[in-house]
């Protein structure tokens, strides 16, 4: 006895499968980004706040998928990220507080991601994924 439906089985896996690797992805990168990039923020130094609102995301497809960049458009962005944070606590020169004050921290961009959101990320493509 022939199986029914076999050829229709295949045609919405296919079709669920392109979805998945399609939309679905670029919309995950997507979150993932807005997730880590928001735990960034909370520690990016900041005195005129142009470095923390000169931050952007790009979703970019290539042939096995997507990359997710998140950058920023302050020329100096990456000295502030890579700097030591030697002078943090000490009066700045120009009476504006204290360097890297008030959450300011040293490698923002990676703790961002990699140490404070890394759970709610976690969260956020598990949630994505969900079928």
């Amino acid at each position: 006895m022939p199986v029914k439906g076999i050829k229709q089985v295949q045609q919405r896996t296919t079709a669920l499968l392109t979805k998945i690797a399609g939309p679905i992805t670029e919309k995950v990168m997507y979150e993932v980004m807005i997730t880590g990039g928001a735990y960034s923020d909370a520690i990016t130094p900041r005195d005129t706040s142009t470095l923390v609102n000169s931050r952007y995301i790009k979703i970019t497809p290539i042939s096995k998928g997507f990359v997710g960049k998140i950058g920023y458009a302050a020329n100096y962005s990456q000295y502030v990220n890579d700097a030591s944070g030697k002078l943090k606590g000490q009066p700045r020169a120009n009476g504006k507080g204290n360097y890297w004050d008030p959450a300011g921290e040293q490698d923002f961009l990676r703790k961002g991601f990699e140490r404070d959101g890394l759970e709610d990320i976690k969260a956020t493509i598990e949630r994505g994924y969900k079928i």
